[in-house]
């Protein structure tokens, strides 16, 4: 089961990374729980996983995440990735800054019956802000 349930997660990534949302519906659930507290539709379910995809894809058209590694066990998956993409559209009030940046990030999903059910994720909100130039980076710190 590990291994359909790491199949799942990394489908997900791909779907981000393509941006069509068409086969979520496949692996998502529509009453998905998402504890991501930078998602400003984590609480709006499927609905809300295609709306958070369509805004870092429109702010990041060129958008490509890598899976570093998974681990997994029962129907939890644990995936860290990392996203790379150029800051070409407007995200959470920052305007364009044409600067390509690249963040990481870990995804733990639960799974039952090849869904996602509920989700949690850690990334680096800072670090992305700071490189795309919402926030100004600290002194003698590499972009």
């Amino acid at each position: 089961m590990s291994e359909e349930n790491k199949a799942v997660a990394r489908r997900f990534l791909e779907i981000f990374s393509d941006g069509n949302t068409d086969g979520l519906d496949e692996i998502v659930a529509a009453d998905v729980v998402d504890h991501d507290p930078y998602n400003p539709h984590a609480d709006e379910g499927l609905e809300g996983a295609k709306k958070t995809i369509a805004m870092y894809r429109e702010a990041f058209p060129d958008l490509n995440f890598e899976i570093e590694f998974q681990v997994a066990e029962g129907d939890m998956v644990a995936t860290h990735w990392a996203g790379t993409g150029t800051h070409e559209g407007a995200l959470m009030g920052v305007e364009p800054t044409g600067v390509k940046a690249t963040t990481v990030g870990i995804g733990v999903d639960r799974i039952e019956n090849g869904k996602v059910v509920e989700t949690w994720n850690s990334w680096d909100v800072l670090g992305l802000m700071q490189k795309i130039g919402a926030i100004p980076q600290p002194e003698g710190a590499q972009a």
